[in-house]
């Protein structure tokens, strides 16, 4: 039998219809083979109704006793989960509480502040462990993650703000945004980022 390699991804993305959903652990029905994915908080909460349709990027972890497939709803999600299950002591199951705890903004934030107190709020997150995640993503969730989550442009940024404004908070506001067309002026931007947000 031949070796697995296990940095060479063998599923990096689903499609299909979601059929059940249960905080952390979602089913997707993949022309009739269902998928247990594993997502953190963060791609859940983004999640459609059951019986939509469904795309992740996804993340296949081979162990000894299990495969596990972990799913995201963002490119930028599934980065830092990558970034993050690098760190010696920081596991798949660990990486997932991270993402579930805080989004990817507020982990590079923490991170380029140096911020070790927002992370220790992470459930199984204690002093020590978060001084190394610290020191280990050093420079790399800012440089590679935090532009994409921040407004492209200064209309991109009146409408995060006006979201802000309206109640809604920062991962639901960059997610309307991003969904926005690219030429969008503020006044049309809010009214279609409203629309979408209210489904």
């Amino acid at each position: 039998m031949l070796p697995i390699d296990r940095k060479f991804a063998l599923i990096g993305r689903l499609a299909g219809l979601l059929a059940e959903k249960n905080p952390l652990q979602i089913l997707i029905d993949c022309q009739g083979v269902g998928y247990e994915v594993w997502v953190p908080m963060s791609t859940f909460y983004n999640l459609p109704a059951l019986g939509e349709r469904i795309t992740l990027l996804t993340h296949f972890v081979v162990r000894e006793d299990a495969q596990l497939l972990y799913g995201f709803g963002s490119e930028t999600e599934r980065a830092a989960f990558r970034e993050l299950i690098k760190i010696s002591g920081i596991g798949p199951r660990m990486a997932l509480a991270v993402l579930s705890g805080m989004s990817v903004s507020d982990l590079a934030q923490a991170v380029s502040a140096q911020d070790g107190a927002r992370l220790t709020k992470v459930p199984g997150i204690g002093k020590k462990t978060a001084e190394r995640l610290l020191l280990e993503l050093k420079g790399k969730l800012g440089a590679d993650l935090g532009p994409a989550q921040a407004p492209a442009n200064d209309t991109q940024a009146d409408i995060h703000q006006a979201l802000l404004a309206l109640g809604y908070n920062d991962r639901e506001a960059t997610a309307a945004r991003k969904a926005l067309p690219a030429d969008v002026g503020v006044s049309e931007g809010i009214k279609l980022a409203l629309k979408a947000l209210a489904k």
